[in-house]
């Protein structure tokens, strides 16, 4: 007698444990009708549809879903890359939390699994010098990759390469940016 057939045992648990949970229309919507519903009942029946050596099912992959989702894997990879460098140019909780939608805590605990230090009070201020270098930097950058002063994703991309370049937290950069463009300054 040859092993029974892995999909099959495993089309007929799933309906077993729907049946159980009085999903019936779940069952129908996996293609059983009242007669195979009926015979689900039985476990000699079941048993025989377990160890048939015969397919009775069949499986179908709707292509443009799998490649939807699989793409919204790529992206949520990407969100969590994002946060996960933010957070290490020391973006606050809540820029996480206006960007992302993460609350505080998940924001602490993407910081626990980082290996980050809590943060204790605030970032400091920007010396003049810092002020005026971030200032002609920032201008360049604006100008090089024509961002448009309300387009905070990209003006965010810049903050994070700033960040980067200039050892300062990115909190800081973000906050004089924003101070710079709220007083008209640009």
């Amino acid at each position: 007698m040859s092993a029974p057939h892995p999909l099959n045992q495993a089309v007929i648990a799933q309906a077993l444990h729907d049946l159980r949970n009085g999903q019936l229309r779940r069952c129908k919507a996996m293609g059983f009708g009242e007669e195979e519903l009926d015979a689900l009942k039985h476990p000699e029946l079941v048993s025989m549809l377990v160890n048939a050596t015969v397919s009775w099912c069949s499986v179908s992959v709707n292509r443009e879903v799998l490649k939807r989702l699989l793409s919204q894997v790529h992206d949520v990879e990407r969100e969590i890359a994002t946060v996960d460098r933010m957070l290490r140019l020391g973006a606050s909780t809540e820029m996480v939390s206006k960007f992302y939608g993460l609350t505080h805590q998940e924001v602490a605990l993407r910081r626990d699994i980082l290996g980050l230090p809590k943060r204790k009070g605030r970032h400091p201020v920007l010396d003049e010098a810092q002020d005026v270098a971030l200032w002609e930097r920032w201008k360049a950058g604006v100008t090089e990759r024509h961002i448009a002063l309300t387009d905070d994703m990209a003006m965010l991309a810049l903050t994070m390469d700033l960040a980067e370049a200039m050892t300062l937290p990115m909190s800081v950069i973000w906050s004089a940016i924003r101070n710079w463009i709220d007083q008209g300054l640009v």
